[in-house]
């Protein structure tokens, strides 16, 4: 792959443009990390790698390398797990069936959704498309931004805890793949997968046993800092990096305006970002 050091610092490696749910396009995005200070970031929309190529144009302008990567929906039973992907090959056929699947999966659950708030609510499909870009893999943040858009709640983070809450009794699951498939895929289109915000659930983290399967499949990393993660999960999941030879990357998770997180706020070492690229085969960075 091409020369790792060629990129700068700091670098942020888990953002979302319009694409999927940010609220900025792709090139915005990139100007606003520039504009944070950002030498390096990560265009990470959920199921889509559409956003790539505009963003790489943004960040030659704005002296703003552009790792290219993906967020994969991932699934063990009902919880949801997502599965960071960097430096793939786009065109992979089985990557890209698989992403397809997911995204129209995810469209079928926003409209099984909406039928059911609709009949409590006020709120229409038209609504929910309304606050979606063309091509935007749609899904519940959408259906927040139209429940906001209809004054039925404050912002994004009061649908979530309200409407769209999984208690609510209008959460609908979508199709997703197993976490050992999702690394699957994404080494498999010579790419590297690193395991997101892995501490956010009260429920604790993953088990021992289970992480190994995953390293043993070809885990990457965890992103460690990230500030959804709780404390005692991520002190338990240093424990685990530092016995099975996992990365630790940190980032925003940024969304625009549509999250409080803000570029930057989290950061990854270059080194880690050099052994990333230096294990990719399936796309190299888009160096400013």
């Amino acid at each position: 792959m091409a020369d790792a050091r060629r990129f700068r610092g700091p670098v942020d490696l888990h953002t979302h443009s319009s694409v999927s749910d940010g609220t900025e396009t792709p090139a915005e995005l990139v100007r606003a990390a520039a504009a944070a200070g950002l030498g390096t970031v990560a265009l990470t929309d959920h199921d889509s790698t559409a956003g790539w190529a505009a963003a790489a144009a943004a960040g030659a302008e704005a002296g703003v390398t552009v790792i290219p990567g993906m967020e994969l929906s991932t699934r063990v039973e009902f919880a949801s797990v997502h599965m960071l992907g960097y430096l793939f090959d786009p065109t992979d056929e089985a990557l890209v069936a698989e992403t397809l699947r997911i995204r129209e999966g995810r469209m079928r659950r926003a409209e099984d959704m909406v039928r059911r708030i609709a009949e409590d609510y006020e709120i229409t499909w038209a609504d929910v498309l309304a606050q979606a870009t063309e091509g935007a893999t749609v899904g519940r943040p959408h259906i927040a931004d139209a429940l906001v858009a209809r004054g039925l709640a404050a912002d994004r983070s009061a649908a979530f805890a309200g409407i769209l809450h999984w208690r609510s009794g209008y959460f609908q699951p979508h199709y997703a793949p197993d976490p050992m498939t999702g690394i699957r895929l994404i080494r498999g289109a010579g790419g590297v997968p690193v395991l997101a915000h892995p501490a956010t659930s009260s429920r604790g983290v993953i088990p021992e046993q289970r992480l190994r399967r995953l390293v043993d499949a070809g885990l990457f990393g965890l992103e460690l800092d990230h500030r959804e993660n709780r404390p005692e999960g991520v002190a338990e999941l240093r424990g685990y990096a530092a016995k099975f030879g996992l990365q630790i990357t940190g980032s925003s998770d940024y969304h625009g305006s549509g999250k409080p997180n803000r570029l930057g706020e989290n950061t990854t070492d270059p080194a880690v970002v050099d052994l990333m690229i230096e294990e990719a085969t399936g796309a190299a960075p888009f160096y400013a």
